[in-house]
């Protein structure tokens, strides 16, 4: 649903106004993780947690009448023939991978399970780039890396979200195990990112054109990595009001990149492959969120099993944020590669003579 609702974005929407529009086209979904956590904390703690499921249903009607009533039937021109060894590579590769990195570090899978699923993702993968050098309409296009502005944005992107993942892990699970809150107060905590997301929303399109995709990019990177880094530093008798304006001014500084990363993906694709980029990026975000839950399970395994313990205390927390902290961090020199130009036509921002 993702690339395909993002694919009538880029079709409806002028070039020199797409950062405004992935701006506001978010707002809505940044309802759901502002509602989340205190509603799903409410539930958990007062009723049963499969209540949390049921919540799917009106709002997945609501989006059936919506798409109905505001979506136009819009096509593409022209058809390429299926790539049904591709589909087969990609569908067992990105499954494997994604079910193995989810078990990593949770004990839930035998170890040899996990490593194989993984081994098996590696395999197929590595065949898929192999086979979509020989055939002539791939169902992923990895000849998009071929362009500048979105192989640093998806690559640079990847790193980034890896961090941005393990947050939703993290975080709630830092507060209720290692700090002894009830789901209802961590949910009225966490849910400040999200708020501090909105919040951004109305500045990206200024932010952007004042200062070009790759300072914004670089700049930005840094100071998320800085608030990852800072989280590190929360305790158990930290100040809520702290606590609370910290995810608030981080959630203001990842949604800033996360817009400028998804706006200068699509700056220079030609309208041809719009298509193609679309699935290969919101691919490459599913793995990236994925990739990064695994890794702050991972971290906290490393940590429990180096102090020698059996069940997760506060500072068990710390390095784990640290680490993923430093994993975001790695995505600056990808942006750091880019022209100072880069993506003009899209931020607004004059070109350097």
């Amino acid at each position: 649903m993702v690339p395909v609702g993002r694919l009538v974005l880029l079709r409806t929407v002028p070039k020199s106004d797409l950062v405004r529009a992935m701006s506001y086209v978010s707002v809505p979904a940044l309802i759901g993780p502002v509602m989340g956590p205190p509603l799903g904390g409410f539930i958990v703690t007062y009723a049963s947690w499969r209540w949390i499921f049921f919540i799917n249903i009106p709002i997945g009607v609501l989006g059936i009448i919506l798409v109905n009533l505001l979506v136009g039937d819009l096509k593409e021109t022209g058809r390429r023939p299926f790539d049904l060894s591709g589909f087969a590579l990609t569908g067992v590769g990105l499954a494997a991978l994604a079910f193995g990195f989810e078990n990593v570090g949770r004990g839930a899978l035998p170890t040899a399970m996990v490593l194989a699923l993984l081994v098996i993702g590696a395999a197929c993968t590595f065949w898929y780039v192999r086979h979509a050098s020989r055939v002539s309409h791939p169902i992923i296009d990895l000849a998009l890396m071929k362009i500048p502005t979105y192989a640093s944005a998806t690559i640079g992107g990847f790193l980034f979200r890896m961090g941005l993942g393990a947050l939703p892990f993290l975080l709630p699970l830092m507060l209720q195990v290692g700090f002894g809150l009830d789901p209802l107060s961590s949910g009225l905590l966490t849910f400040a990112s999200a708020a501090g997301a909105m919040t951004m929303k109305m500045t990206a399109v200024h932010v952007i054109r004042t200062l070009g995709f790759r300072i914004v990019l670089v700049g930005d990177a840094v100071i998320s990595a800085l608030f990852l880094f800072g989280y590190s530093l929360f305790r158990p008798d930290t100040p809520h009001l702290v606590i609370f304006l910290a995810l608030l001014a981080g959630g203001f500084f990842r949604s800033l990149q996360m817009t400028s990363i998804n706006s200068l993906s699509y700056a220079d694709v030609p309208p041809a492959m719009l298509s193609r980029a679309t699935s290969l990026t919101s691919m490459a975000q599913q793995l990236s969120q994925t990739v990064g839950v695994a890794t702050g399970a991972l971290l906290l395994q490393v940590v429990l099993a180096l102090r020698g313990g059996t069940a997760l205390i506060a500072a068990d927390f710390y390095p784990a944020f640290i680490g993923v902290a430093t994993i975001s961090l790695l995505s600056v020199p990808f942006f750091l590669k880019m022209s100072p130009d880069a993506g003009a036509e899209v931020s607004g921002r004059p070109v350097a003579r």
